[in-house]
């Protein structure tokens, strides 16, 4: 494949020296690598958070540390990982890195991100020569810490789990057992981390394998210069793309609804500055880190803004160094979107997504026609454990749940997703209730909690949890006190809630409203319910077209008397049909 870069001229053909079928073979050859490590990652892991609902990512770098390809599962990760590889193996030193070493870290204050998310970062030789580094980043359930799943609201990373710098796990392909127990020592559901960890050895070995099998075709120069030209022709396209956006200045503010601590709303703050230059973004005005679980590292931000730009761009765009080259973030230290240690940084994901929404919320009057409303814009964690009484194990389980995606200028947002750099898919209730103590007793959309709007937001989700025994839960998520904004006369999306359900006998279930962030007890017999927000609405919502209110009201996403409210359509209860001289009666009122 072939596209104009930023003067006009073709991508690689008029490059000396370079064959276009054979770029094309090498590039797809190099990300079809890390997608076969993302394969053997997914079928070797032991936890339904990364076995079933993928929550890893995987990449290759040249010996120069930059990126070269990257599996598509998670975004957050893989905006994140550009910056944590480098860094980490800088630290460690790579001449201390020899075939068949691999090291793991997970410092966020040397490029990291929260704990959970470790990365195994490992050279690939070619007899004794280096060619790259694969690496793979699992989200682990349990890093040790305050609280099972290792997510609960604490003031320092101290206490959120084991933090680990740079250090080697693998040498010469052994795994280093005295290092191994000692890490295994901090975590509390031993068997399934030594498995999930022994599964990102497997895809690190796994893409170090195809690698070889790309420079036994081409030899080894030709694979250096094939890598150097893809990084070129990215760097060209997004150029070009850059090139299409609109000039100018745009901000947007925003918060995250609290802390964890305090009540208090956490600002935040963006300018997006687009010129010849390129892109810049710039969080200047974003609060204060707090000692709370809300900071995001700088690699989450770097992530929130290569995320949002690659949204922006063609579709087919490769994403490597070429492309992260042109994202330029300036985020103050010591400021949420950049902390500091020893700040707490679990729920830095929670600001990152926020700060996603809050770019294309800037954007949108320069972009309508490109811009969603707002979406559910957090990571919704659910992290729950304690003893497994059909084995004795300690188990812990987490997953995020979804939400409602905004309106969009020409469609619905789709009901119940993740949304944008979060990727992670559905952990079935089937595979949850065999494997954990845990019975899912509600998994349904929410109605009325879209944003009305001519095209709606998407629907939030119902999921209820019912614990058999006691149990430790975690709740690190957010919305409870805004909805996601509507574009364009739309209305916003609902709010998220929390709650805990204690069915006492004889006395009935009493409902008790929990803060977004918050861990407690659990008795026996006990339910946590989460409700997760819809989508912002997009335009007018008494521009909706009936018809498809009517199929809203059908569906039972909308109630009859939402209809009426907040769209001016009146539906007939009876017979499902629109009342069509109420409904313009309603509207010419508008």
């Amino acid at each position: 494949m072939t596209s104009p870069d930023a003067s006009g001229t073709t991508g690689t053909s008029g490059v000396s020296g370079i064959d276009p079928i054979k770029f094309e073979v090498i590039r797809n050859a190099l990300t079809q690598a890390t997608e076969e490590m993302a394969i053997a990652l997914r079928r070797s892991a032991y936890s339904t958070n990364v076995k079933t609902r993928q929550d890893f990512s995987c990449a290759f770098f040249d010996r120069d540390l930059r990126s070269v390809a990257q599996a598509f599962t998670q975004p957050v990760h893989l905006g994140s990982f550009v910056r944590h590889v480098p860094i980490a193996v800088t630290r460690y030193g790579p001449e201390n890195l020899g075939p068949g070493d691999m090291i793991l870290s997970n410092d966020p204050y040397g490029g990291g991100v929260h704990l959970n998310d470790i990365s195994l970062i490992g050279p690939v030789y070619r007899q004794d020569r280096l060619v790259g580094y694969t690496a793979c980043l699992a989200h682990h359930v349990d890093v040790g810490g305050g609280a099972p799943a290792s997510i609960g609201a604490f003031r320092e990373v101290f206490q959120e789990g084991i933090i680990i710098p740079p250090i080697k796990l693998v040498a010469a392909g052994e795994i280093d057992d005295d290092l191994f127990r000692l890490v295994l020592a901090q975590i509390r559901s031993k068997r399934e981390t030594a498995g999930d960890f022994r599964a990102q050895i497997a895809s690190n070995r796994t893409g170090a394998i195809r690698i070889n099998e790309i420079i036994d075709r081409y030899g080894l120069d030709e694979f250096d210069r094939y890598i150097d030209e893809i990084l070129e022709y990215t760097d060209r396209r997004t150029r070009a793309e850059v090139a299409k956006l609109p000039h100018g200045v745009f901000s947007a503010k925003g918060f995250v609804d609290n802390d964890g601590f305090t009540d208090d709303v956490v600002k935040l703050e963006v300018k997006i500055t687009i010129d010849d230059d390129g892109v810049q973004f710039d969080t200047t005005g974003s609060d204060p880190q707090r000692r709370a679980p809300v900071n995001s590292t700088f690699a989450q931000t770097f992530s929130a803004c290569a995320y949002a730009l690659r949204a922006l761009m063609d579709r087919d765009l490769p994403v490597n160094d070429g492309f992260y080259r042109y994202v330029k973030v300036h985020a103050p230290e010591g400021t949420v979107t950049n902390c500091v240690h020893p700040a707490p940084v679990v729920g830095g994901w929670e600001t990152h997504v926020r700060l996603n929404d809050l770019i294309f919320e800037a954007l949108a009057p320069a972009m309508p026609d490109v811009i969603c409303a707002g979406t559910k814009a957090m990571q919704c964690h659910a992290g729950f454990g304690g003893e497994n009484p059909d084995t004795g194990e300690y188990y812990c389980f987490l997953e995020t749940l979804a939400g409602g995606f905004g309106g969009r200028s020409t469609s619905d947002g789709p009901d119940a997703v993740q949304c944008h750099g979060q990727n992670t898919e559905n952990a079935p209730v089937e595979e949850t209730e065999i494997n954990y103590p845990v019975r899912i007793t509600r998994y349904e959309l929410v109605p009325d909690s879209e944003g009305p709007g001519e095209f709606r937001g998407g629907l939030g989700l119902r999921r209820d949890y019912m614990f058999p025994e006691e149990t430790t839960f975690t709740v690190l998520a957010d919305r409870d006190r805004a909805g996601p904004h509507g574009l364009f006369g739309g209305e916003p999306g609902s709010t998220s809630t929390y709650t805990l359900i204690r069915n006492n006998p004889g006395a009935g279930a009493k409902e008790e409203r929990l803060s977004s962030k918050t861990t407690l007890q659990l008795q026996p017999g006990d339910v946590i319910s989460y409700r997760t927000s819809g989508g912002g609405g997009y335009g007018n919502p008494f521009a909706r077209d009936p018809e498809r209110v009517q199929n809203d009201v059908m569906q039972r996403k909308v109630s009859v008397k939402r209809a009426r409210e907040r769209y001016g359509v009146e539906i007939d209860p009876a017979s499902g049909e629109v009342n069509k001289s109420a409904t313009r009666e309603l509207r010419s009122g508008r």
